[in-house]
């Protein structure tokens, strides 16, 4: 099945607001993630429709179809293996990789991807922490983590995944330790949201704000046997 990029865009998105809620995707939540408008995402939801890649209901939303998600995992699975490609073997900094992976997504042939895989040795997470879908396609587990801003002060986490689509927030989460499997202590949590952390990658604490917050998923740490 020929799609364009546009449409493969469409299905990566939807695929990943999916992994964030159980409940069908609304158009707003589309147009808010790819930056147009409502009436822009229910043109390009008729073509899906008509393709048999998506499923909707009326005044509830969407999801994507058994074949739908295929698609999309094969999308997901080119952009993740193409960041870890970049972040490890052509220097590429981590807050550059996400725009260069969305413009070669789409053009990779299956033996290039095959290729790069076993360079990489078959990573199971990219350089920000989301896994990467294996060759067969199917779902990844869903990550055990949940926002930072769920912690209280006091508590110890481990930085489990970040978003990769803002590279201001990258940068300046890599500037102050805060990477994945890094270790945090939090501080403080300030009445207006403000988290302050204490990375063991670190060696000063760390402000973030809840915008900046709310990009870092954290797990807490395995208990230790006695």
């Amino acid at each position: 099945m020929m799609l364009s990029d546009v449409m493969e865009d469409y299905l990566k998105t939807i695929y990943q607001l999916q992994r964030e809620t159980d409940d069908r995707i609304k158009t707003s939540a589309i147009a808010d993630e790819l930056d147009v408008t409502s009436p822009t995402v229910t043109s390009m939801l008729d073509k899906l429709e008509e393709r048999g890649l998506v499923d909707r209901e009326k005044y509830k939303g969407v999801t994507l179809t058994d074949e739908g998600v295929t698609v999309a995992l094969e999308v997901v699975r080119h952009h993740r293996l193409l960041e870890a490609y970049l972040t490890e073997h052509l220097d590429y900094d981590w807050a550059e990789v996400h725009e260069e992976a969305d413009r070669l997504e789409h053009h990779i042939s299956e033996d290039f991807e095959a290729r790069v895989a076993d360079v990489l040795g078959e990573p199971s997470v990219d350089p920000h922490g989301a896994p990467i879908p294996g060759a067969d396609l199917e779902p990844p587990e869903r990550p055990e983590g949940e926002s930072v801003t769920s912690f209280s002060a006091g508590d110890t986490v481990i930085v489990e995944e970040v978003a990769d689509r803002d590279a201001d927030v990258l940068s300046y989460l890599a500037e102050h330790g805060v990477r994945p499997g890094v270790e945090l202590e939090i501080v403080e949590v300030a009445p207006f949201g403000m988290i302050t952390a204490r990375s063991s990658d670190h060696d000063a604490d760390v402000s973030l704000p809840e915008s900046i917050a709310h990009h870092v998923r954290v797990t807490e740490p395995p208990e230790v046997e006695q």
